[in-house]
């Protein structure tokens, strides 16, 4: 079969797979640089598209190519609504509450207000891109907190204002959307109120209908454990059609209501629609914006003129303050921590997609201007994008909002030697947080200095009052070996299985009390349950840091210790990695070798370097 065919055009095989290789590729390859995604899928798609012409999306795909990005941004804006739990929201602080339920509305009037006297477009076009632009790109966000490591109080604030505004933009654009619509089209005012209700109305019972009838289903166990999933999906599109095919783009708003009814169902397999909406959407995401770069037109591009600028400068250094600064009056938040989140708004995948996808609309419908809002969202999310993901850390540093330098460690359980441990990172100045549902098990603990929490790891308060991106390792080491695997095993996406470790657990070389490879995390390189660790304690074992030199080699090391058992290595900037049972450690001076071993007389730990 060819893969080209008449005027160099790829075969639709190939293009998708193009896609997937070019969208999935950047968001790795921007995990493992530590860049945001949407930086590499912009260059990825533009280089393959208007500049190479290796593939353009019109020419390869064809019709199907609107029909696709539908789809895929119906399935987004599932998700986002998917994320809207109204119990998080009344739990969260007042920043919280405040940046959603007045900073929405006044984002959606200033951003329109911006693209009307900025940017030159006209009422309708900005109204709806103006909705959009509530959005402050939620996948650009937590990469770039994650890198930035702010303070825990800015660094929510950001994050679930991200999380909160993404189904509420998506929605105030879909609502503009059909008042446009129905307005343009409309014979008479009375038609056109008419069409708007009956729309809205069909699209929010369906979408209430499609939420409520998914949860009781799912409840009353209509459907079994492995089709949920599939139900879901096939669900979610039939409501989709249908409401489009009823009023169009009406599905948007039906999918976003569906997603909020079932956010707020209290299902117990939530989880499983959590981690089907988390894979749905990094694949959709990167197609979707790999499809929108390569298929900019430069000459659309050209288009825009010196208003494009202005409208880029009133966003950030207008738009977005005024709305924050104005949302916080009277919220009691520092001003430091209020300029911080002023001057950050990253706007994201979303963002072009649905702007792409509304342009499109908007054009069919006779707005020349709305030709303009795709290079529009694209310079503006290229700019913002690159100016926060390089300047954001540097800014929180000069406001003093940084959390610590180094990624930190999180200790499960406050046993004395976990204590003892964590005591010992400490004077490594490597950042730790202790917890335990006991309060009586962190005295020691908190009589160290040690920074601790009272409570359940996995209960929501801790979801909401820690800020796990400062940390970047996980110990569970209580003397339940069943609650270290479920911590490790449900904790394992957010910090990444390399990351996650747990005491060796008592009884796992028997076959009868041995687990899936699939449950649980890296075994210590201690090597050792919880009660062997308690007699080695006791008997006077304890943790030690110590310094490798090119005088003082690992090879010496061990010579000297073989008794010891490895720990942790940490790197000359502070970085720690954790040693998991049968691993070997690279040599290198100046990292320093955290072990547990027998305490020799008058020895001390080593400071670290600098």
């Amino acid at each position: 079969m060819a893969i080209e065919g008449e005027a160099g055009a790829m075969a639709p095989v190939v293009a998708f797979a193009l896609v997937g290789a070019l969208g999935v590729g950047s968001q790795w390859l921007a995990w493992r640089l530590r860049m945001p995604a949407i930086v590499l899928m912009l260059v990825a798609g533009i280089l393959v598209g208007p500049v190479l012409g290796v593939f353009d999306p019109a020419r390869d795909i064809g019709p199907l190519m609107g029909p696709m990005i539908s789809i895929a941004v119906a399935i987004i804006l599932f998700e986002g609504g998917l994320t809207l739990n109204f119990h998080q929201l009344r739990d969260a602080a007042v920043g919280v509450k405040r940046l959603v339920f007045v900073g929405a509305p006044l984002g959606w009037v200033t951003s329109a207000l911006a693209l009307h006297y900025g940017a030159g477009l006209t009422w309708q076009a900005s109204a709806v891109f103006g909705g959009i632009m509530i959005v402050t790109g939620p996948t650009v966000i937590a990469p770039l907190l994650r890198t930035a490591r702010l303070s825990r109080r800015p660094a929510a604030l950001l994050q679930w204002e991200a999380i909160v505004n993404d189904p509420i933009g998506a929605l105030a654009a879909v609502l503009a959307f059909e008042v446009v619509v129905v307005l343009h089209t409309a014979t008479t005012v009375g038609a056109a109120v008419t069409d708007l209700i009956v729309g809205i109305g069909i699209a929010t019972v369906l979408g209430a209908a499609g939420g409520f009838g998914l949860a009781r289903a799912f409840k009353r166990g209509w459907v079994p454990e492995y089709m949920k999933v599939p139900v879901l999906f096939a669900l979610l599109l039939a409501v989709f059609g249908v409401s489009d095919a009823v009023l169009h783009e009406s599905g948007l708003l039906a999918v976003t209501i569906m997603g909020i009814v079932i956010a707020n169902a209290d299902l117990p397999s939530y989880v499983e629609l959590r981690r089907f909406k988390e894979h749905a959407t990094v694949l959709l995401v990167s197609g979707v914006f790999i499809l929108l770069a390569a298929g900019l037109d430069f000459a659309a591009l050209g288009a825009l003129d010196w208003r494009a600028a202005v409208f880029v400068a009133a966003v950030v250094l207008v738009a977005r303050p005024l709305t924050v600064f104005v949302s916080l009056i009277g919220s009691g938040l520092p001003w430091r921590e209020q300029v911080l989140v002023a001057f950050t708004g990253p706007r994201g995948v979303v963002l072009v997609a649905v702007a792409g996808l509304f342009g499109e609309r908007l054009l069919s419908l006779g707005f020349e201007d709305a030709a303009l809002i795709a290079p529009l969202a694209f310079v503006l999310v290229a700019f913002t994008v690159v100016l926060h993901g390089f300047t954001l850390a540097p800014f929180a540093r000069a406001l003093g909002l940084t959390g610590a330098d180094t990624p930190g460690v999180i200790i499960i359980g406050g046993a004395n030697w976990s204590t003892a441990l964590a005591e010992a990172l400490t004077r490594a100045e490597v950042p730790v947080l202790m917890t335990d549902p006991n309060f009586g098990h962190l005295r020691a603990a908190r009589a160290a200095g040690i920074a601790t929490f009272s409570g359940d790891i996995l209960s929501e308060g801790a979801e909401q009052r820690l800020e796990l991106v400062s940390y970047a390792t996980l110990i569970a080491a209580t003397d339940n070996d069943a609650y270290n695997t479920l911590v490790a095993t449900d904790l394992a996406p957010e910090f990444g299985r390399d990351n996650v470790f747990q005491i060796a657990r008592a009884k796992s070389d028997n076959a009868r009390h041995q687990l899936p490879t699939t449950l649980g995390g890296k075994a210590l390189g201690v090597d050792a349950t919880y009660t062997e660790m308690e007699e080695m304690f006791r008997a006077g074992w304890t943790f030690r840091v110590t310094r490798l030199t090119d005088e003082f080699t690992l090879a010496d090391w061990r010579a000297e210790r073989a008794d010891a058992r490895l720990v942790a290595r940490i790197s000359p900037k502070g970085e720690i990695k954790l040693i998991s049972r049968d691993e070997d450690v690279k040599p290198a001076p100046d990292v320093r070798l955290l072990a547990f071993r027998p305490a020799d007389a008058g020895e001390v730990d080593q400071p670290p370097a600098g």
